[in-house]
C-alpha cells in the first residue's frame, strides 16, 4: 500500500489540532474532585516515537502521570486502537511541525470511561465508548487517554473493542464523504475507489444501506470480497480502465468517493453525470487539472476528516440493526504496533488492522 506524503502547503493547516487539557485552578479542582479515579504521581504504558521513522521506531515505554480530564472531557481507559494511514505518515515524518517527540499517535480508540469532568453530560465512569482522538494531538497508543465529550460515542453494543476500534476514523470519514458531502440519496449511482480497505470497505456497506447503486474499484483478488459487502458492479482497477467499465453500465455516477488520489481522482471526473459530487479524502502533493470537472458543473470537496460524537452515534445504530460490519484484517497486541505498521505499509490488506491493548 503506497500511503501519499501531504502537500508542503497543508501543514499550514493543522495548527489548530491541538489537545485540549485543564490548566491553572480549574485543573487543582478538578484533581481534587477525581482523587478517587486520579492519583499523580501515577503512570501509564504508551508506545511511543522518540524520532521520525520506519515502525522500528515505536517502542514501549512508561509515561509520567495520568492527566485528569477538565470540565467537559472524559479520561478513558483505552482496551484498543487501530492502524491507519494518518498513523503511519505522522510517524514517518510527513507532519514534523504537528507532531512534537516524543509522540503518541492512534486516530482510533475504543475503551471505558473511568472519570468525568464536573460538566459532562452525557457519561459517566463504566461507559463503555468509542471515539477519534483529535488529529493531531495525542492518540490511543496509550493505556489512557483524556478526550472532549463532543467527539465520543456509546460503542456499537454486543461489540468487542477490538472490532469497535476499527470504526471511528474509517467509519466517521465514510459517513461524512458519503451523507455530510456528497449528500447521497436512495437511488443514485456512487462509486467507491479502494473499496476493499478500511474506509472503502465501510463506504460500500453504508451507501448499499442507503440504497444507492454501487460500483467499486479494488484488486483482482477483492472483487469477490467487495461484492459481498453489497457492491453491484466491481472492477479490478489493475486489469481494466475503470472509466470505460463504469460507463459501459451507466450513463455516469452520480457521487465519487476517491480514496486513493492523484491521476484516480483526475480521471473519475470522466465517469461523475453532468451536476454530479466528488468527495476526495487524499492530500495530493501535486498539481492536477480538474478543468473537466469545471465544464461538468461538478461538486468536488477535498475533505479532511471532522470529529463528531452524533456522527459515530448514527453509527453505532447502523452496526446495532447489522446493517454494517467492520472489516478485520488482523488484531496484534499493542507491543507489536510495529509489526502492525509493517502489514499495512506491504499492502494487500483488506479492511482495518487493529492493535489489543489488553497485552502488553
Amino acid at each position: 500500500m503506497t500511503i501519499p506524503k501531504p502537500s508542503r502547503r497543508s501543514m499550514n493547516t493543522l495548527r489548530s489540532w491541538q489537545p485540549m487539557a485543564a490548566s491553572g485552578k480549574q485543573a487543582a479542582v478538578v484533581e481534587f474532585r477525581l482523587a478517587q479515579f486520579w492519583q499523580k504521581g501515577r503512570s501509564m504504558k504508551a508506545v511511543i516515537f522518540d524520532r521520525f521513522g520506519g515502525p522500528e521506531v515505536l517502542q514501549v515505554a512508561t509515561l509520567p502521570d495520568i492527566h485528569p480530564p477538565g470540565p467537559t472531557q472524559l479520561l478513558v481507559r483505552v482496551l484498543a486502537t487501530s492502524v491507519n494511514p494518518l498513523d503511519i505518515q505522522k510517524r514517518r515524518g510527513d507532519y514534523p511541525e504537528a507532531v512534537p517527540l516524543p509522540a503518541v499517535i492512534g486516530s482510533d480508540v475504543s475503551g471505558v470511561v473511568t472519570a468525568v469532568g464536573e460538566s459532562v453530560q452525557s457519561f459517566r465512569p463504566g461507559d463503555e465508548v468509542y471515539y477519534t482522538p483529535p488529529l493531531f494531538a495525542p492518540g490511543g497508543y496509550a493505556e489512557h487517554h483524556v478526550i472532549e465529550e463532543t467527539v465520543v460515542a456509546r460503542k456499537p453494543g454486543g461489540m468487542s473493542h477490538t472490532d469497535s476500534a476499527a470504526l471511528p476514523l474509517a467509519g466517521g470519514t465514510a459517513w461524512e464523504a458519503l451523507f455530510e458531502r456528497a449528500c447521497l440519496q436512495p437511488g443514485e449511482k456512487v462509486l467507491v475507489h479502494a473499496a476493499a480497505g478500511g474506509v472503502g470497505s465501510l463506504a460500500v456497506q453504508m451507501a448499499k444501506d442507503a440504497g444507492a447503486v454501487v460500483l467499486a474499484t479494488c484488486g483482482g483478488g477483492n472483487i469477490e470480497f467487495v461484492r459481498s459487502l453489497g457492491a453491484d458492479h466491481v472492477f479490478d482497477y489493475r486489469t481494466c480502465d475503470f472509466v470505460r467499465a463504469v460507463l459501459d453500465v451507466t450513463e455516469g455516477v452520480d457521487v465519487v468517493l476517491d480514496t486513493v488520489g492523484g491521476e484516480t481522482l483526475a480521471q473519475s471526473i470522466e465517469v461523475v453525470r453532468a451536476g454530479g459530487r466528488m468527495v476526495s479524502i487524499v492530500d495530493t502533493p501535486y498539481q492536477l487539472s480538474l478543468l473537466p470537472a469545471y465544464e461538468r458543473n461538478l461538486t468536488i470537496h477535498l475533505m479532511f476528516t471532522t470529529l463528531n460524537g452524533n456522527r459515530l452515534a448514527r453509527i453505532r445504530e447502523m452496526v446495532e440493526r447489522q446493517s454494517i460490519r467492520p472489516v478485520i484484517h488482523a488484531v496484534f497486541p499493542i507491543r507489536q504496533a510495529g509489526e502492525a505498521h509493517r502489514l499495512i505499509e506491504a499492502g494487500g490488506i483488506r479492511g482495518k488492522v487493529v492493535l489489543d491493548l489488553s497485552q502488553w
